[in-house]
């Protein structure tokens, strides 16, 4: 039996603008409730999304929520998703912190308040931007979220067109500081077109994480697609192990 969808417009005061959401709504359930949010959401549809989260709910977990975020329109969304205290060297990025507070402020208590529902494990995710965006969120507020997910991550956001000693998300990692509430998943491609190798800066930051104290099988988990690409195929092989991830980790 497939989730149970229903799609939001909510408007926002921090972003000046309606933000779409489309929810897939678990069967009723005494199990210890999932939230999973995900930037990008509105490309999911497309991969058979809504079938990956039936088959979990028959097989492992039937109390999965996912909340599917429509990205900004336009150039928009390279303002939004991005880091929240730092903009890129081209000053992309600008209304990541307007998005952030969007999301802690608005959405979920929409959310709780709307399904009458506390989430005590909640996750985050995206893919290239949105993964990046998705990981500044949960690492920067550590009581809000247990969980990031990140696919083929735009990790070489940076403060300066002078090679990788810039990146953002790479000095927020090392400056800050330990949480063990955290759990990471990262997936990279060896064939990932974005603006920089992805797998090379994903295995960095993983490093990164594991000099801070987490530990990989236990609060990281990383895939490396062999010929995956920066698209949809390589991710969507990818989602079923990672929402199987979701709920037990």
């Amino acid at each position: 039996m497939s989730p149970r969808k229903e799609s939001f417009g909510q408007f926002s005061l921090f972003l000046q603008r309606e933000v779409t959401f489309d929810c897939y709504l678990p069967p009723q359930s005494r199990e210890t409730p999932h939230l999973l949010l995900i930037n990008d959401g509105q490309d999911l549809g497309g991969i058979g999304f809504a079938e990956m989260l039936s088959e979990l709910q028959e097989r492992a977990h039937p109390a999965l929520w996912v909340v599917a975020l429509h990205a900004a329109p336009g150039t928009q969304r390279l303002q939004e998703y991005g880091t929240s205290r730092h903009v890129d060297y081209q000053g992309r990025g600008c209304k990541a912190a307007l998005y952030t507070r969007f999301v802690l402020r608005e959405l979920l208590p929409f959310l709780e308040n709307r399904f009458h529902q506390h989430f005590p494990d909640r996750t985050f995710a995206g893919f290239s931007m949105g993964g990046l965006s998705a990981l500044d969120i949960v690492w920067n507020h550590p009581q809000a979220f247990q969980k990031a997910g990140v696919f083929s991550g735009s990790l070489w956001w940076r403060s300066s067109d002078d090679g990788s000693n810039h990146r953002i998300m790479h000095r927020q990692v090392r400056e800050g500081a330990f949480h063990p509430g955290l759990r990471f998943f990262f997936e990279a491609g060896t064939e990932d077109d974005g603006e920089s190798e992805s797998a090379a800066d994903t295995e960095a930051l993983v490093q990164l994480l594991e000099e801070k104290g987490y530990e990989k099988g236990r609060q990281i988990e990383y895939t490396l697609v062999q010929g995956g690409r920066h698209d949809w195929d390589t991710w969507k092989s990818v989602l079923p192990g990672f929402l199987e991830w979701v709920v037990k980790a």
